[in-house]
């Protein structure tokens, strides 16, 4: 459709426009089109001089004209989610997770080659990883030892005797024709995890959702497949035999975002304990979901999903490589199977995909069941036999709970807010937890003179310290955590010296900044040598330094006195401090000062 030329000045030539430049445009036509374009060019004419008309009674900015436009289009968009929400309501979304991670080993699962997968294609490769006639697995057994402290942080039981299985498929990436796994006996069986709201559950959900875990096994990894279209694939074997532990829990989850969380919980877990080197972000785990629907109020039917009846037929999104990823992907194929369901249309139980950035699962094939892939025991491997007392021993040796070290920091301790509390058990491995606590032990020994209210507090003071002041630091400068950059030693006392209001907190953060850049002057010889120790200023200096700046704004007083804008009291008390002598002003006593001049109070 051709668009009407609009001058800079639309004022003063807007019907010099459309009388003559698109006139001319629409004799050049052919009649139908002609009418048509003269019709669009009328309604646009006259749309236009009706807007000229109100902008020249009330003129509204362009850029505002857009943010309303903005503003309505988004209330819209959030209008239609929740009435989609509404209408989906009678619906029950049930879902079920799979995941597969790889385990931190140096060895393979099945032969002596080593698991690294960042060196040449095809260098690191074993006779049994490429299926040579005549090579046998050979289970290491170092293999079972992060896989038993996963299970263990996954609160499973673990099974005295446990047996390899052959799960037959023939694809590329699995030379064998079969994958060792453990299918009918696994190593580890009826563990849970316990998600809470800080964990980013669904609100629908409540406080606490506990997730049970059906079994955790052993099995191979596959090759990795690079594909160059339009018909080359390449294969690096370098993967093959990678130990992985899959972990499968029941179908117990029935919101996306709660489903994230329990992957995101269960990736945590697993790198707290050692059991695992990378995450998702590195490919080093990955989710398969179940998804199904049902009917609020339909009666149970006779689906099976993991011995669990009454559940809709579930479909598989396979290869899940993110948590949004996850959250994602079932929103769209919880969608898909209302539209399918609500249209007369029969789910079919397949296996889906998912791409990053769609609105749609699309289907790969058809799902395979344990007839299809003709499990069978692995004849040339020996039962896997676990001695209670290595459970016992790995039990005692394993690190606290992130939801225990959460209780922790929140309880009386350390009287953390969950906002401070889990940024310092997931930032930097626990090396930042780690220097938070030996601050605060260094501290309460500094403050042992000090009334015990006061000492309760030190706990949120380190905490805002450690994560805002130095982290802010850190972040300003894109440098990894280094606890010899400050000290834990030096950060406690110089929170002591504030706490004692022997420097204000302006200079407390200037020193910060000078040993964070390499100052090695012991706190208390900085201070007096830069002549930062606090000199307390009289009342008198006070008010002077008050009355100073409110003259200064006389506008900006009045407005506080008469319009109660008692926030802009801030302002007066920054500009204190920056007028007055370096370091012998203190926010709390300028402020006082102020209300009394200003309120009255």
């Amino acid at each position: 459709m051709l668009q009407p030329w609009l001058p800079r000045n639309p004022r003063a030539a807007c019907s010099l426009v459309c009388s003559r430049c698109h006139q001319a445009l629409v004799l050049q036509q052919r009649p139908r089109i002609a009418r048509r374009i003269s019709q669009s060019i009328s309604f646009r004419s006259s749309r236009w001089l009706q807007t000229e008309s109100a902008s020249s009674a009330d003129p509204v900015p362009l850029r505002k004209q857009l943010k309303q436009e903005a503003k309505a289009l988004r209330a819209r968009k959030r209008q239609t989610k929740q009435d989609e929400e509404a209408s989906r309501r009678g619906w029950e979304l049930t879902v079920g997770i799979e995941i597969h991670a790889q385990l931190d080993t140096e060895a393979k699962l099945f032969s002596r080659a080593a698991t690294s997968t960042s060196d040449i294609p095809n260098t690191n490769v074993a006779l049994f990883d490429l299926a040579f006639p005549g090579s046998q697995p050979e289970f290491q057994v170092a293999t079972l030892l992060p896989a038993l402290r996963a299970a263990i942080a996954l609160n499973c039981e673990i099974q005295p005797v446990s047996r390899f299985d052959r799960k037959h498929y023939f694809y590329q990436d699995q030379p064998a024709g079969y994958q060792i796994t453990q299918y009918y006996e696994p190593f580890a069986k009826h563990g849970y995890v316990d998600l809470f709201d800080y964990d980013g559950i669904a609100p629908e959900d409540g406080s606490r959702v506990r997730v049970e875990i059906k079994q955790v096994q052993l099995e191979q990894d596959t090759a990795k497949s690079q594909e160059y279209p339009p018909s080359m694939q390449l294969l690096d074997f370098n993967r093959v035999s990678h130990p992985l532990i899959e972990i499968i829990t029941l179908p117990q989850i029935h919101t996306p975002a709660t489903a994230a969380a329990c992957v995101r919980k269960i990736q945590a877990i697993l790198q707290s304990c050692g059991a695992v080197t990378t995450g998702m972000e590195l490919g080093g785990l990955r989710a398969d979901v179940n998804v199904s629907v049902r009917r609020r109020d339909e009666a149970p039917g006779t689906h099976q999903y993991h011995g669990v009846g009454g559940l809709g037929q579930r479909t598989e999104i396979k290869n899940l490589s993110s948590f949004k990823a996850v959250e994602d992907a079932i929103v769209a194929e919880k969608n898909r199977q209302i539209a399918v369901l609500e249209s007369g249309g029969v789910i079919e139980g397949e296996t889906r995909g998912w791409t990053i950035g769609s609105t749609e699962t699309r289907k790969l094939r058809s799902k395979e069941g344990a007839v299809d892939y003709r499990y069978m025991p692995d004849p040339d491997l020996a039962p896997l036999v676990i001695d209670p007392g290595l459970t016992a021993q790995l039990k005692e040796t394993l690190p606290t709970s992130a939801d225990d070290l959460v209780e922790l920091l929140r309880g009386p301790a350390y009287g953390l807010s969950i906002e401070d509390a889990k940024p310092l058990i997931e930032l930097d491995d626990g090396a930042r937890l780690e220097y938070f606590m030996d601050v605060v032990d260094l501290l309460r020994i500094l403050q042992q003179d000090e009334d015990a209210k006061s000492v309760d507090r030190l706990g949120r003071i380190v905490g805002n310290w450690v994560l805002h002041e130095l982290g802010g630091l850190l972040t300003k400068g894109e440098l990894a955590w280094d606890a010899d950059r400050v000290s834990a030693p030096s950060l406690a006392e110089l929170i002591d010296q504030l706490h004692r209001k022997h420097i204000t907190g302006a200079t407390a953060k200037l020193v910060l900044t000078m040993l964070f850049d390499g100052d090695q002057r012991p706190i208390r010889q900085l201070l007096e040598e830069e002549n930062l120790l606090l000199r307390p200023l009289s009342r008198d200096e006070y008010v002077a330094l008050a009355e100073t700046v409110m003259s200064q704004n006389l506008r900006m007083v009045e407005q506080i006195r008469t319009k109660n804008q008692v926030g802009k009291l801030g302002w007066f008390v920054g500009q204190m401090m920056r007028t007055g002598e370096k370091g012998r002003v203190e926010a709390q006593r300028a402020e006082e000062v102020l209300r009394e001049l200003i309120l009255g109070s």
